[in-house]
């Protein structure tokens, strides 16, 4: 062997050894070692070259990239012996759809492999990472990585978070317009009901923050957030219901009433009778606790009492008239009937009381 870069380094009876620097491979091949005996002996070894695969490269990707976009991200290297493989990854997670091309160089001895990645853009890809990795057996399981970091831009993404989820009238109320997108979106816009904010004293805008106070019936209706960029724009909307004061009725307790009506008739004729009825309307000790205002019930009862006692009084005093109806005669009466003067007529009334049986009179 005639070549720089070969040297012996031992020589004996029993061995014979060489080595070779800066390998490349053109060193590749079959290498025979001769013993110069009777008879000569001879040993040969294969040597085998691996070519390391250069550092990959990433074409294909311009930035910005806007969303739904079709990327298409290859990735290269070439000089690999046995040809190399390529993988990729978006976040540290393997994509798998990819598409892998192998191609001999023009010395015929290594290989040029390339992959592609091929997907839509979208927002959530905005700032992800996309590297392609190439393993071979040369690297000693230190594989080589390209990288690249992905800019999408989109359009605003809004959202209203409101601080209230039941506003009353009196209370206030924060209504935030959270947006994002790329580039960053202008300040945001607050209409209501498709118009200007109507009550600016009290309705006040600052940045992304809409705030309310002294919240009112007139306050109901649709609020809307509207962002852009210029990518587009893009609204959401919020639709604000004030509620009535809510109140809580303290339980009230009753205590149950007595309430006595009385009605009087007298009637004097030969005797004095008094006729007395009362009528007692006690209030149900069960009746709801809690009732405010006049109690029709009671009201209504003592009413019913009060007709029932005067019809019966009136009854009783029509049976008392009508059992003691008659004509009643004094004894100057009864000997008047025939005697021609007032003295004839007393003796003829003492006459008859002489020979009359004695009548009794009972008042029933």
């Amino acid at each position: 062997l005639r070549d720089n870069r070969i040297e012996l380094v031992r020589a004996s009876w029993h061995e014979l050894s060489i080595s070779v620097s800066d390998v490349s491979l053109s060193d590749e091949g079959q290498y025979t070692c001769s013993l110069f005996t009777m008879p000569v002996k001879t040993s040969k070894a294969f040597l085998t070259v691996l070519g390391v695969p250069e550092k990959p490269q990433i074409t294909g990707f311009t930035s910005p990239v806007m969303e739904g976009e079709r990327m298409q991200l290859t990735c290269k290297t070439s000089g690999s012996k046995p040809a190399a493989d390529i993988r990729w990854f978006k976040n540290d997670k393997e994509v798998k759809d990819v598409k892998y091309l192998k191609e001999e160089d023009a010395t015929r001895k290594t290989f040029t492999v390339s992959s592609t990645l091929d997907f839509l853009a979208d927002r959530s890809d905005d700032g992800a990472v996309v590297s392609c990795r190439v393993d071979h057996e040369s690297l000693n399981s230190t594989p080589q990585i390209a990288m690249q970091v992905l800019e999408i831009h989109y359009t605003p993404l809004v959202k209203i978070i409101s601080s209230n989820s039941w506003p009353e009238e009196g209370q206030s109320i924060i209504l935030t317009c959270e947006s994002k997108g790329k580039p960053v979106p202008e300040p945001v816009l607050w209409t209501k009901d498709g118009g200007e904010l109507p009550d600016p004293e009290r309705m006040v805008v600052n940045g992304r923050v809409l705030s309310i106070s002294f919240l009112n019936k007139t306050d109901n209706g649709t609020y809307r957030c509207e962002a852009k960029n210029p990518i587009g724009r893009n609204s959401t909307e919020y639709v604000l219901i004030v509620h009535d004061v809510f109140s809580t009725l303290l339980p009230t307790t009753v205590i149950p009433s007595l309430t006595t009506a009385t009605v009087t008739t007298n009637v004097a004729l030969t005797a004095s009778t008094t006729t007395s009825a009362a009528a007692t309307s006690i209030r149900d000790p069960n009746a709801l606790a809690g009732q405010t205002g006049p109690d029709h019930a009671l009201i209504g009862g003592i009413v019913a009492v009060v007709v029932f006692v005067t019809l019966c009084s009136i009854i009783l005093l029509g049976r008392y008239l009508a059992r003691h109806k008659g004509t009643y005669l004094t004894n100057e009466a009864k000997g008047a009937e025939d005697a021609p003067d007032a003295d004839t007529a007393i003796i003829n009334a003492e006459g008859s009381q002489v020979n009359a049986e004695e009548k009794k009179e009972y008042f029933i």
